[in-house]
């Protein structure tokens, strides 16, 4: 679940899951029934799931077709790119703190 589309598919999938379901009870009697067992009526012509699998999970498509390098992409380098970005990361309290020194300095 480390997107939302996978953790709304999960959660979808649960909900499906969970609409299939019957408890039954685990005794009988009227005190030993608690709130989610199916009632009575539902449980008369029951059968039982001997399924490996009671809801596939389907398989995404993980082939995506080979295109061209567009010359953006060829201009770019992706090594720069992740490189400036973890020095803006390193040095941004610094450059924060040397911003607000040049505000108090001006005020």
């Amino acid at each position: 679940n480390r997107c939302t589309e996978s953790l709304q598919s999960n959660v979808e999938r649960l909900k499906l899951y969970m609409s299939k379901l019957l408890l039954f009870p685990k005794k009988s009697g009227t005190k030993s029934v608690k709130k989610g067992d199916a009632p009575r009526s539902q449980l008369q012509n029951v059968a039982q799931n001997t399924l490996k699998e009671i809801i596939p999970v389907p398989k995404p498509a993980l082939r995506i077709k080979a295109r061209a390098v567009t010359s953006g992409e060829k201009e770019q380098s992706a090594y720069k790119t992740l490189k400036k970005a973890r020095t803006n990361k390193r040095y941004l309290g610094a450059k924060m703190k040397k911003a607000k020194a040049a505000e108090a300095k001006d005020a």
